[in-house]
């Protein structure tokens, strides 16, 4: 009876230490934060999703708009990388001197187009000087990332500029606060039609792209990316250098964008 007692003893502390060492085993796993534009969200997750797969990381992605997670950041948001869908907040979180920004370079390219629901019985074509984009919305609203700070409004107001509609339309948009929330507008019928990214309207089954708006109607759209702070860890260098590699990069031309090292190959 005592050796019976003695052996389901040792069981037990036994099972107790392989309880310990699976806990340790999983809290072993290194984490890395990841802030990036709310127009990255599908493809950051399928990267995150693949990248886990074979290292021991866990990655906690971060999204909303490029300002919004700049500020964040410069409040001491603990993010080890930030994706940016525009220069301009990149330039503005390196300017301001607390926030060291290590190895950044430009990743990705975007277009930008014109959505309507996936019902509209409006007829596509491209958003230019000739087509009056007035006349298609009615008295409905155009949804755009706010152009006061959300990049993907930024490059809208400069594309309707370019096309010479920026005065008549200035009056009837629907300002979200990124990019995606433009988007869900547009899907669920509250605005007939939206400017997004080329990238979130491929996201969507709920909507249709008219047509793109011409390149030279509005800056480059780049996203750059960054590590933060001045010892970024290696797990966060790890995956910066895979997220600039030709697996990411299919996945990303996966979700719509284009790699600026394919670009730039061509």
């Amino acid at each position: 009876m005592l050796r019976r007692s003695l052996f389901h003893t040792l069981l037990a502390c036994g099972a107790v230490l392989l309880l310990g060492l699976g806990s340790a085993s999983a809290q072993a796993a290194e984490r890395v934060t990841l802030f990036a534009a709310a127009s990255l969200t599908d493809a950051v997750d399928a990267l995150a999703e693949r990248y886990m797969r074979d290292h021991d990381v866990e990655i906690v992605p971060v999204y909303a708009a490029s300002s919004t997670l700049a500020r964040q950041i410069a409040n001491g948001a603990p993010a080890e990388i930030y994706l940016s869908a525009n220069e301009q907040w990149m330039d503005w979180l390196g300017s301001q001197g607390e926030i060291p920004l290590t190895q950044r370079h430009d990743v990705l390219n975007n277009r930008l187009a014109l959505i309507a629901p996936q019902d509209s019985e409006i007829v596509a074509f491209t958003p230019s000087e000739a087509t009056s984009i007035a006349e298609r919305l009615g008295k409905g609203r155009l949804a755009v990332g706010n152009p006061a700070h959300v990049p993907a409004g930024i490059y809208a107001k400069q594309a309707l500029q370019g096309i010479g509609q920026w005065q008549t339309l200035r009056s009837h948009l629907a300002r979200a606060d990124n990019v995606r929330t433009a988007l869900a507008l547009v899907e669920r019928g509250e605005a007939p039609l939206g400017i997004v990214y080329a990238s979130d309207a491929q996201a969507s089954d709920k909507v249709e792209t008219l047509g793109l708006f011409p390149d030279a109607s509005h800056e480059p759209i780049i996203y750059p990316m960054a590590l933060i702070g001045d010892a970024p860890s290696d797990a966060a260098k790890s995956l910066a250098d895979w997220l600039d590699g030709r697996q990411a990069a299919a996945i990303f031309k996966r979700f719509g964008f284009a790699t600026v090292a394919a670009e730039d190959a061509s």
